[in-house]
């Protein structure tokens, strides 16, 4: 069966109407990249790229962090191995743009 749109499209087109949707992505995406299990992992850091593209797009946000794109990209790719500086950092940068905070704040 052949889809109708391409499904990065359908992700892209979900995220900026449903916030819901946008928030799950990033947060599911940050939980799963954190896993003992490697396949969760590289889910993890798919469903973080597939959050970037739909929202801020990696040039934004590589410019944001004062990196190049290609670095970020790298960092999220299924061989990625980020430092955790990096990697926190990025996480912040994305929570922050979204409107979230990782920490309880009282």
């Amino acid at each position: 069966m052949v889809l109708t749109r391409d499904f990065r499209e359908t992700v892209m087109a979900a995220a900026q109407k449903d916030t819901a949707y946008r928030r799950s992505l990033l947060t599911r995406g940050f939980a799963l990249s954190h896993s003992a299990d490697e396949e969760d992992r590289n889910v993890g850091k798919s469903l973080l790229c597939d959050y970037i593209n739909a929202t801020v797009g990696f040039q934004t946000l590589a410019k944001e962090l004062n990196k190049k794109p290609e670095s970020l990209m790298r960092m999220l790719s299924a061989s990625g191995n980020p430092r955790l500086s990096n990697f926190a950092e990025l996480i912040d940068c994305l929570f922050e743009h979204e409107g979230l905070s990782l920490l309880d704040e009282e």
